[in-house]
């Protein structure tokens, strides 16, 4: 189980036409329910080139502090979890400004984190 009180973490895709690895720093939440699985939303949604790049190949690496793991991404819309996923992440960071437009537009997206 992902513990701990980490701001952000670092997930790496692969590039959906170079084949390169693309790293960038993201927030996230982590499941509550024992799974070793977070889950991110995109306010770029489908244009953002982590989530087109995950759909190409939902193989992903993911930094969590000092712990880094290999991960299987998929987009969750639609979904029975997507509902507490929007409300994980925007527990974790919501004194920071206002983000219910983002908790509620973002497309959401969950990583099973393998070790």
């Amino acid at each position: 189980m992902i513990r701990g009180a980490t701001e952000y973490c670092y997930l790496t895709t692969t590039g959906r036409r170079s084949g390169r690895p693309h790293r960038i720093e993201i927030w996230f939440a982590a499941a509550t329910d024992g799974r070793d699985r977070i889950y991110l939303l995109s306010g770029g949604r489908e244009n953002a080139d982590w989530v087109r790049n995950l759909r190409a190949n939902p193989a992903v690496r993911v930094e969590i502090g000092r712990r880094r793991f290999a991960g299987q991404a998929s987009v969750i819309e639609g979904e029975p979890e997507e509902a507490l996923a929007r409300r994980l992440v925007y527990e974790k960071y919501r004194t920071r400004d206002e983000l219910e437009e983002w908790r509620d537009t973002a497309l959401p997206v969950a990583i099973d984190l393998h070790r």
